[in-house]
């Protein structure tokens, strides 16, 4: 009776065991993420080439398609990215990128009369090829 307790026991204890380390064994290797960017990626070097007095189309031309048009405002253009790195990119030391956020005002013309926020981009952007920045 004893021997059939104490086998009964340490069976019960492997059962909880490997249910356990099952349960946890995507965390324990750790699980494979991939890169997430969000919006336009814009350097410095592509938002000093926007001046004021410049065409939408122009503006298009050298930004890209902005990631925000606001219906009310047709005359507003925000271009926002973030980037959260995936397990290559935090392994290779690349950083997030949060809180990059601009916006181009255009007149009733067309033409840009101020852009604010370009301060917020960097002069490189993290995940990009170098061909990009």
């Amino acid at each position: 009776m004893q021997k059939f307790m104490l086998t009964h026991i340490t069976v019960g204890i492997l059962a909880v065991s490997l249910l356990s380390l099952s349960q946890s064994g995507c965390s324990a290797f750790g699980v494979y993420k991939i890169d997430i960017p969000q919006g336009t990626p814009l350097t410095q070097a592509q938002i000093t080439q926007v001046k004021v007095g410049m065409t939408m189309q122009q503006v298009r031309y050298l930004l890209g398609t902005p990631a925000v048009t606001d219906t009310l405002n047709a005359n507003r253009w925000d271009y926002v990215y973030n980037y959260t790195p995936g397990t290559l990119a935090r392994n290779a030391g690349l950083k997030a990128a949060n809180g990059q956020h601009m916006f181009v005002i255009f007149d009733d013309a067309g033409h840009v009369a101020s852009i604010t926020g370009a301060e917020t981009f960097p002069v490189t952007q993290p995940g990009l090829p170098n061909n990009k920045l």
